[in-house]
């Protein structure tokens, strides 16, 4: 017999004669077929996600470097900023490290600066140091 001689014999017309809190498995064909749908949607965009991440990348290398350098200066300056103000709060370290500077500055001032000789030595200490980093002239 088909569904809708069950369904005229039982008398019910078009209520479904399934016991109650039962779904009907037409509901889910059409809603299976939307959420797959949605999937197909999602996983043809995720799959070409890494392909478009890729290309970005390879088009805009230089200007991407230079945007992430720029940030990673900002957020050192900043760290800096806030180590120097929590070590600046610690009472009698900030004059400490003023006299130890003061101090650093005069022997250096007396060491290379007041004597020819001596600035002589410091010149070729600047030169070796230029040479060690930037490579010989040349």
């Amino acid at each position: 017999m088909e569904e809708s001689q069950v369904k005229d014999d039982i008398g019910l017309g078009g209520v479904n004669p399934e016991p109650a809190g039962m779904l009907d498995k037409s509901d889910f064909s059409a809603t299976t077929s939307a959420v797959q749908a949605y999937i197909d949607a999602v996983t043809g965009f995720l799959a070409g996600f890494t392909d478009m991440v890729g290309d970005l990348f390879a088009q805009y290398k230089d200007s991407l470097v230079n945007l992430l350098l720029l940030i990673s200066v900002i957020i050192t300056v900043y760290i800096t900023l806030a180590v120097l103000g929590a070590i600046n709060s610690i009472p009698l370290l900030a004059p400490l490290l003023e006299l130890v500077g003061l101090g650093y500055t005069a022997w250096f001032i007396f060491r290379y600066v007041l004597k020819d000789n001596n600035r002589q030595e410091l010149y070729a200490e600047i030169d070796a140091l230029k040479a060690q980093v930037f490579g010989p002239k040349g």
